[in-house]
């Protein structure tokens, strides 16, 4: 029997990993009932894939059984791809298993296109329901299988996930296919969050075994996976398990970058440290700061320890974001400012916002009608209104939500934000409502990377106009601009310097030299390394003490971190001119340095891989 698995991504991104699917692949593979029997293969698309043309690739192997896994934002897609597949091959199979059909079965059914669904786990639905099409045979009463005009079926039996093999070590899933992994550490969770569906069903939490965990990651190290995103909504939650997990990621990964899902009130200082060890970024779920908002849909909150949390990470030098929502029961745009100030107040590296989404099969689902929360009835069922929210409002949450997302996430404001937004006496909601206005549709549209430093830019500019705080502008700038610097130098590849031996054979004065592309020169209004030393500074404060007098400053990516050299105008003028053509000694002549001048300085700078030879280029 021919089986194609689904795969549907929002978008190309390392997270495209049909790490699901692989799942299905394994266990099918792997059943003694169906060996020799079945041909399962995978097929990914993209939503902004044509559906017409993804079912004829499908139909091209022609396949006796499609399944699609389909989550909220794939389900329109996934049913356009369905109704093309049935019209080439009406006599193929089509089911569909994943978040979607497990929450909200019915909806899918009523399409007329699936001759069976899979709720819950599918490993053991789809592999039994194989059996029985094997034989001939629908797959009535097989757990979590439900047919067109059969009432929903229970949620089957959990697995033990161990008894699932790996598709990455069985070698058919490469984990660097899509620029990283997706990595499985457990399924479930023991919080029962009224909007959330990750609860349900599923017994508690199910780890993965640590032998399995380790071979894993032994595997990502062996063939450099660059980045690595967990699937684990609770990992820090055993602590004594989480802080195992990265020990072992410090010793046989430190070179890959992972990103993790954490919850604060199991964050402890020994954690964070580890945490800060490795190359990581957590995702703290605040949703909202406020209490009541938060017991609404099932959710505790002491603010004191959130914050006592949030210092020991920021203590470590540990990265970490939050996760807001607007639109819960009881919030209010009120509510959500403050909660965003409360948010920002603590220093997160980004911020993620959503709107509400009212998930099928959720408590929250059961409940909008009677707490007043009205939301789409399909896909991606975000709330529309509620008794705190007008329509507008929430807009203009959605608005205030961009802006965020680019002046401070996408921008990397994090570490001058708070210093800039209490010079100009505004909380950050304000401050961001105001950028959101200078945006105006733009905060609606994709903003491309290249361009958020220059709006930072001019937005300062006109705020500080604004508020009558023109003299505080220059440092404000330079803030900006030091870090916009500093963020790029972080993610470059420096050259490899020539060693000693080397460097005593190159004469810097007649190699022609280039700068490498991983340095930035800059210049500012102010000292740049007076500005360092200030650390996070009051604007008023140091303005007072300190002239404008501007400084050159040389930044760039050494010996594991990033460094801010501060230069002469001549220094900083011979750097401009290196091309890669001409000798420096030639420059030097225009810019009056002596010979001895220029070459000490250049011989530093090839060994720090400021500069490097032409040759190199």
């Amino acid at each position: 029997m021919k089986i194609t698995l689904i795969a549907i991504h929002p978008h190309p991104s390392p997270q495209a990993v049909p790490l699901a699917c692989a799942f299905l692949q394994e266990a099918l593979l792997a059943d003694s009932a169906l060996q020799g029997s079945v041909e399962p293969r995978i097929a990914e698309f993209f939503l902004q894939d044509d559906p017409a043309r993804c079912a004829e690739e499908i139909a091209r192997t022609a396949p006796d059984l499609v399944a699609f896994s389909i989550y909220v934002w794939s389900r329109d897609h996934a049913v356009a791809v369905a109704r093309e597949l049935r019209a080439l091959l009406p006599g193929v199979v089509l089911c569909a298993g994943g978040a979607e059909p497990t929450a909200n079965p019915e909806g899918l059914l009523d399409e007329g296109l699936f001759d069976f669904l899979v709720r819950g786990e599918g490993e053991g639905s789809l592999v039994q329901a194989v059996r029985s099409l094997a034989t001939g045979r629908k797959p009535a009463g097989v757990p979590g299988v439900v047919l067109p005009g059969e009432p929903a079926a229970s949620l089957p039996a959990s697995l033990h996930l161990d008894s699932i093999p790996s598709p990455y070590l069985s070698g058919r899933l490469d984990p660097r296919s899509a620029g990283g992994a997706l990595w499985q550490l457990s399924r479930g969770c023991d919080f029962a969050c009224s909007f959330c569906f990750d609860h349900k069903g599923s017994g508690g939490v199910r780890r993965f075994s640590m032998e399995r965990v380790e071979a894993e990651l032994r595997l990502f190290a062996r063939v450099k996976v660059p980045q690595v995103f967990v699937l684990d909504s609770t990992f820090n939650k055993d602590a004594r398990r989480a802080k195992e997990i990265l020990r072992l990621i410090r010793k046989v990964a430190p070179g890959i970058h992972f990103h993790f899902e954490v919850r604060s009130e199991f964050i402890d200082a020994e954690m964070a440290e580890l945490f800060a060890s490795v190359t990581c970024s957590l995702q703290i779920g605040l949703q909202s700061a406020d209490a009541a908002v938060l017991r609404g849909v099932g959710r505790g909150f002491d603010r004191d320890d959130f914050v006592n949390r949030a210092f020991l990470l920021n203590q470590s030098g540990a990265i970490f974001g939050f996760d807001l929502i607007y639109g819960l029961p009881g919030d209010t745009p009120q509510l959500f400012r403050a909660s965003l100030d409360f948010a920002l107040s603590l220093y997160p590296n980004h911020l993620d916002i959503f709107p509400l989404a009212v998930l099928p099969g959720t408590r929250l689902h059961g409940k909008a009608q009677a707490l007043g929360v009205r939301h789409l009835a399909a896909p991606p069922y975000t709330v529309v209104a509620t008794s705190g929210y007008t329509p507008e409002e929430l807009a203009q949450a959605g608005r205030l939500a961009a802006a965020c997302d680019v002046f401070y996430s996408r921008g990397k404001a994090v570490a001058w934000f708070n210093s800039v937004v209490a010079a100009l006496r505004m909380t950050p909601s304000d401050f961001l409502a105001s950028f959101a206005a200078f945006l105006g549709e733009r905060a609606e549209a994709d903003i491309a990377e290249e361009e958020i430093w220059g709006l930072q830019r001019t937005f300062l500019e006109r705020i500080f106009k604004e508020r009558k705080k023109v003299k505080l502008l220059p440092l404000a700038l330079d803030l900006a601009d030091y870090h916009h610097h500093y963020a790029a130098a972080l993610m470059a590849t420096p050259p490899t310097p020539p060693s000693p031996k080397q460097l005593r054979k190159l004469d810097p004065l007649t190699q022609p030299l280039s700068l490498a592309a991983s340095t930035t020169l800059a210049r500012f209004n102010y000292e740049v390394l007076e500005i360092l030393d200030a650390g996070e500074p009051d604007l008023a404060e140091f303005t007072a003490c300190f002239n404008p007098s501007g400084s050159c400053a040389v930044i760039y990516p050494a010996h594991g971190e990033v460094c801010t050299e501060s230069v002469s105008p001549a220094y900083f003028e011979l750097l401009q001119a290196l091309d890669g053509k001409r000798e420096a000694r030639i420059l030097c002549r225009g810019i009056g340095l002596s010979d001895d001048e220029a070459h000490e300085f250049l011989e530093f700078a090839l060994a720090e891989g400021i500069v490097q030879p032409a040759t190199q280029n």
